[in-house]
């Protein structure tokens, strides 16, 4: 039985990723601090005899008994609403946490796959964007403790399969959504469902004309898994082309929910990309991946999770202010 260890493991991705491999036939070890991370989202596995947890911070150290595989490294805030609130954290989990995991990949002999963002692209002036674009980017911007962090990350990255000869992947992760997230992250979906489930108005920044492309989670995941098992070696794009204006999602999601919210316009947060799509040609060619799931049935999942949150889930998960949100 192959070995393989997920950081971030208790996270909204990283729990899906353990259910791939754990369906896969792999002893499965998740890694998380739990600092935006939930138990909830592994529980199911904990009666398994394939699969275990540390309750660890991958930025202090690393250190895993026996043998390993491949390892994946989902270990990092995703949302704005989180990294603005540890900033410091999440430039550590990038470069302290990645070469920490790099190290580790080395002693075991481990295949290591990173999750970087669509992010490094920064505020494109390319679209779509393809790998070849190299990004428009603030370095000192409120987004700059995610972004270069990432950037930093797939730059150690190669530099370890450069001089060491590592066996590397790095999947540059677009959109992406589904159960499991988190309702108050302050990511695009699960702001307006909370917010329809609620009976309040849907906020869109700046005039809503920004356009977002939405991957659901099963497909990311089976993106993913096949980059992690293919032979090549620089960044990918994982992601669902098909794009839609914030304004026009807003409106998807006042349908889909079945209630007469209106949308309320704030101002633009700094550095808010303007448009973001995947150009997934790549994708396509080298590990024969394109996403299944279109955004209508994938919607309808994600809502179906939600409305099975507790009336006590909906009211903590509401944000007083929203002010401090930068757009995703």
């Amino acid at each position: 039985m192959k070995r393989v260890l997920i950081t971030g493991g208790a996270g909204f991705l990283g729990s899906h990723l353990c259910d791939k491999f754990i369906k896969e036939g792999y002893y499965v070890i998740a890694m998380d601090n739990l600092i935006t991370g939930s138990l909830k989202n592994i529980e199911h596995l904990f009666k398994l005899p394939n699969f275990e947890f540390y309750h660890h911070d991958v930025s202090t150290f690393v250190h895993v008994s026996g043998n390993l595989d491949y390892i994946l490294h989902f270990a990092s805030p995703a949302s704005p609403i989180d990294y603005l609130k540890i900033p410091i954290q999440t430039l550590k989990v990038g470069s302290l946490g990645t070469h920490n995991l790099l190290g580790l990949a080395m002693q075991k002999k481990a295949r290591l796959l990173i999750a970087s963002t669509s992010e490094v692209y920064g505020d494109p002036l390319v679209h779509p964007q393809s790998e070849e674009y190299y990004g428009n980017v603030n370095t000192i911007g409120p987004r700059g403790v995610y972004d270069e962090a990432k950037r930093f990350q797939e730059s150690m990255t190669m530099a370890y399969h450069r001089f060491h000869g590592l066996e590397t992947r790095i999947a540059r992760i677009f959109n992406t959504y589904g159960p499991r997230m988190r309702l108050n992250d302050g990511r695009v979906i699960p702001a307006f469902m909370g917010q329809a489930l609620r009976g309040e108005d849907l906020t869109v920044f700046g005039d809503g004309l920004q356009t977002r492309s939405f991957c659901y989670v099963d497909d990311q995941v089976e993106g993913i898994y096949k980059l992690l098992l293919s032979d090549y070696e620089l960044p990918v794009n994982i992601g669902n082309p098909d794009e839609i204006t914030i304004k026009d999602f807003a409106e998807e999601i006042i349908k889909l929910t079945n209630s007469n919210q209106k949308i309320l316009y704030k101002e633009l947060p700094i550095d808010d990309p303007m448009q973001r799509q995947p150009d997934i040609t790549l994708a396509k060619k080298v590990i024969g991946w394109e996403p299944r799931v279109n955004r209508k049935q994938g919607m309808q999942r994600t809502f179906t999770y939600f409305q099975s949150l507790t009336k006590e889930e909906l009211l903590t998960s509401q944000h007083k202010d929203f002010s401090d949100y930068i757009g995703r």
